[in-house]
């Protein structure tokens, strides 16, 4: 596996390659849905976003509360293709690539391409597990959402997988060999 530290610079995501397992170091977004569309509305009215894009990740998931001790609950990825349709404008504007669960749409596919931007995916199912890996969780926008809001994370060898990479090669097409990944 490779340590990569956050922000994750065009220099590096460039080298990386479909199929890649990475353990990420450092600050990443999380949001879903609801907090995409509000993104969505503060672009089209021409307001800033409360996250800079710049060289960041956003890992798609809705954390439940914390126990006791805990910095975080239970924090699995969700449904990447639910966000299909933000996600080229945000890479537009620099994002340099997304965490989720599942396959993508050819718009963000091709959207990762041209903005040598990366899919990573995180293991469905083992959101308990991950929430180890979150070492700060805060919420820094939106919080009328609950777990929908926007949260900035610390995490430390936080395990995903390279699935569509700069150059738009993807995982997925090996697994699905009769549809466009």
């Amino acid at each position: 596996m490779k340590r990569i530290y956050l922000p994750l610079i065009k220099d590096v995501r460039v080298k990386l390659r479909a199929g890649d397992e990475l353990l990420l170091c450092g600050k990443l977004y999380a949001a879903r849905d609801a907090a995409h569309k509000r993104f969505d509305n503060a672009l089209k009215k021409n307001k800033p976003l409360p996250i800079d894009l710049m060289n960041n990740l956003i890992y798609y998931c809705g954390p439940t509360p914390a126990a006791p001790g805990a910095k975080i609950g239970s924090c699995g990825p969700t449904t990447s293709k639910r966000m299909d349709s933000f996600t080229p404008q945000l890479l537009k504007m620099g994002l340099a690539g997304t965490i989720g669960k599942g396959r993508r749409s050819p718009d963000v596919i091709e959207a990762v391409k041209r903005y040598k931007a990366v899919y990573l995916v995180a293991v469905g199912g083992a959101g308990a597990y991950l929430s180890k890996r979150i070492k700060e969780a805060k919420i820094i926008a939106y919080s009328d959402l609950g777990p929908e809001a926007v949260y900035e994370f610390y995490v430390e060898d936080f395990p995903v997988i390279v699935a569509i990479d700069a150059k738009g090669r993807s995982i997925f097409k090996n697994i699905f060999k009769n549809k466009k990944a």
